[in-house]
């Protein structure tokens, strides 16, 4: 299983259209707005990192209202 942790930046106002849309990305297992530098982090789990990173640019970066992405992966050690 890959997980990757996805911090959001919106443009001003748009943060609960970001949020609602993220609910319908399928890979997308949790989201939470947050306070301070970024506006929303999402847990993103796949069954490989292919799949992990395709979901990320292709449904998450295209989602109309977000403005910069950062994106952790997780390691299970």
């Amino acid at each position: 299983m890959a997980t990757g942790f996805v911090l959001i930046t919106t443009k001003p106002g748009l943060e609960q259209n970001v949020r609602d849309a993220l609910d319908s990305v399928e890979h997308v297992t949790s989201r939470w707005m947050l306070f301070g530098e970024y506006d929303l982090i999402a847990r993103v789990q796949a069954d490989d990192e292919f799949t992990l990173t395709r979901v990320i640019v292709e449904q998450i970066r295209t989602i109309k209202g977000i403005n910069e992405t950062k994106t952790l992966i997780g390691a299970e050690l």
